[in-house]
């Protein structure tokens, strides 16, 4: 079919821009891959520090104080197994992974949040962006990931960040903006400034909505791990992938089981952070 109007070359506009970053930012590229190299190695290292069982009994201390008898006893089960099958090293290094890439998804956008709850011109700008990352398929992502940092570890962390942001921005900014407008009138009666009112009484009051934020972010960075795989990313997304690729069926699926396990324990923990009382209740 004939095109009424010449095509529109985005795509050699986004090779020309990929190519000046990569020319012009070199530098700060190889820095960021050391950086985040390091950081993920060393928590690995740390991990496997700790020996399986003890590991296993810590976090099932947590998720017990956390949350319930019940999820701490999901914990135990769930990891043992996922020792059991022989596939704690991977599990351990993608806890890795997604706990660096939420550390700086929170990092960059728990501020970010609050600044477009304070500007509403910060907020028209951010809200378009935020809808644009979450509507672009995350295979999108490792293209660039894999041009600016090669492949492997940092690809990866990078690509999870830019997937899993979003959540914790918008909810940071949902969560402050539905503190009640009686609660600010109080305070500023009272003469708080804005960082008072911000610190003291929005954020403690938005914390679990921000929190939920956080949880979700999670669970789009252990997705994303899982996809980051394909450019060389360690774990158990590596797994599934060999699996696929040698039609494992039973490979794949213990790999996959213990994803399920990882996921669940990290979502349950992450839903009762920030609660004032812990709950009881059922699995």
């Amino acid at each position: 079919m004939e095109q009424w109007l010449p095509k529109l070359p985005i795509a050699l506009w986004v090779d020309d821009f990929v190519n000046w970053l990569t020319t012009n930012l070199e530098v700060a590229f190889d820095g960021v891959t050391i950086i985040l190299e390091s950081v993920v190695e060393g928590m690995v290292a740390g991990f496997g520090f700790i020996p399986s069982y003890i590991f296993i009994i810590l976090l099932t201390l947590i998720a017990w104080k956390v949350s319930n008898k019940g999820i701490g006893l999901f914990t135990l089960i769930g990891l043992f197994l996922v020792d059991n099958l022989g596939y704690w090293e991977p599990m351990l290094e993608t806890l890795a992974l997604v706990l660096t890439a939420v550390f700086i998804s929170i990092l960059l956008g728990i501020p970010m949040g609050i600044w477009a709850s304070q500007k509403q011109m910060v907020k028209n700008v951010v809200v378009p962006v935020l809808d644009f990352m979450q509507t672009m398929p995350a295979f999108v992502y490792l293209i660039p990931a894999i041009f600016f940092f090669n492949i492997g570890v940092v690809p990866g962390v990078v690509a999870s960040v830019i997937f899993a942001m979003p959540p914790t921005i918008r909810l940071t900014i949902l969560g402050i903006q539905q503190v009640p407008a009686d609660i600010i009138e109080a305070t500023e009666a009272f003469g708080s400034t804005t960082s008072q009112r911000l610190l003291k009484v929005q954020l403690p009051l938005a914390m679990p909505t921000i929190m939920a934020g956080i949880n979700q972010s999670i669970m789009l960075a252990l997705s994303m791990v899982v996809i980051a795989s394909m450019v060389g990313a360690p774990g158990l997304g590596a797994d599934v992938y060999r699996a696929v690729t040698q039609i494992q069926i039973g490979r794949g699926f213990e790999a996959g089981l213990s994803i399920v396990v990882i996921a669940i324990i990290l979502d349950r923990i992450t839903q009762n952070i920030g609660k004032s009382k812990k709950q009881g209740g059922t699995f």
